[in-house]
């Protein structure tokens, strides 16, 4: 048998040293004011077939409920929607919050998919509900089903989307045997360790929650133990990018995705509002702190901007690769963030490749 390619999408072969700087997309199907959550899903085909054509390695939505400015709770439905409409580019979720949820649901809805597009579906799970106590209630009816069980529903997934077992009973259909690969995702440490301890990819969302990331990737890649789908450990982390082809107009766009952070915070999320003028300028010192935290991981700016924020982000963590966000109240100027993400990684990519030699 030949040797495994690096070729992007699987993460268990080690990053070649000019493959550094992978880039792929979260996509938090925004419902902007003033439009629709119809809108919002429309427009997850053209950026994901943008993304495709640009060369990303996957396109992930998330599963949130009760929030008016995301409409990707019905995230395994998203995901065949996408998976529909493109043909190369691996599409899965950031994440599943698998505490609202019996795995083998889960097992039978991402057998499904692995069952319609072979090879390009990606299964990320996180332990916190996505949502509100009350919407967590009911979303299961009950609470009993603690995030304590994180682990063991792990373990009772990937046994559903293994190969049958002697005297097995229950049988996910479609599911078994397909052994779609599973992320662990995390703002915390938690997740790290259970994601060393499972030798599985993990995934940091640095994006909104930066603070333990250093810590988080530390305990991960010492305590990993090499699995039947990880042989060395593998770390994904969230990015903010908010590009355009000028400074003023990245700082103009990028005040959408502040605006919805601060509602979020102080708990009155809402939809992704238009931009405005002088933000920051009138911020009281409790919401200028607050902004703080996200810039650890996030670049505003033009190519060269983002060129330079992205190089000193994965010198500093060595990620393998960024999932970056771009929280844009206007479409084109979203996809033009990517596009502008794309070209930047392009450029790190070659002077990885430089200094390799």
């Amino acid at each position: 048998m030949s040797e495994p390619v690096n070729d992007g999408t699987n993460p268990s072969v080690p990053a070649k040293s000019d493959d550094r700087v992978r880039v792929s997309v979260l996509d938090l199907a925004p419902i902007v004011q003033g439009s629709d959550a119809g809108k919002a899903l429309a427009n997850t085909i053209p950026l994901a077939r943008t993304a495709e054509r640009l060369g990303f390695v996957r396109y992930w939505v998330a599963e949130h409920h009760n929030m008016q400015g995301i409409a990707s709770s019905a995230t395994a439905v998203v995901i065949g929607h996408v998976a529909a409409a493109t043909e190369r580019i691996r599409v899965g979720s950031g994440g599943i919050m698998l505490p609202n949820h019996a795995p083998l649901v889960i097992a039978e809805q991402f057998g499904t998919l692995a069952s319609l597009y072979p090879g390009r579906i990606d299964l990320g799970l996180g332990r916190a509900p996505g949502t509100d106590q009350q919407t967590a209630y009911a979303l299961r009816r009950t609470l009993n089903s603690a995030v304590d069980s994180f682990p063991q529903d792990i373990r009772e997934l990937q046994f559903f989307l293994g190969p049958r077992q002697e005297n097995q009973k229950v049988h996910a259909i479609p599911g078994m045997n397909t052994n779609v690969p599973i992320w662990i995702l995390g703002s915390s440490l938690y997740g790290a360790q259970v994601a060393a301890m499972y030798g599985l990819p993990f995934g940091f969302a640095s994006h909104f929650a930066p603070a333990m990331m250093h810590e988080a990737i530390t305990i991960y890649r010492e305590k990993f133990r090499p699995s039947d789908q990880l042989d060395r450990p593998y770390v994904m982390l969230g990015y903010n990018v908010c590009a355009a082809d000028s400074a003023d107009e990245a700082n103009f766009l990028r005040t959408s995705g502040l605006q919805s952070f601060l509602r979020m915070r102080t708990g009155k999320p809402s939809r992704l509002p238009p931009p405005v003028k002088d933000f920051e300028v009138n911020l009281d010192p409790t919401s200028r702190n607050v902004l703080k935290t996200v810039r650890v991981a996030s670049v505003v700016g033009d190519q060269q901007a983002v060129i330079e924020g992205m190089q000193t982000f994965v010198d500093d963590t060595q990620a393998d690769e960024l999932i970056v966000v771009c929280q844009i109240y206007d479409f084109q100027k979203r996809l033009r963030s990517y596009e502008i993400v794309a070209e930047a990684a392009q450029e790190v990519r070659r002077e990885y490749a430089i200094e390799a030699t």
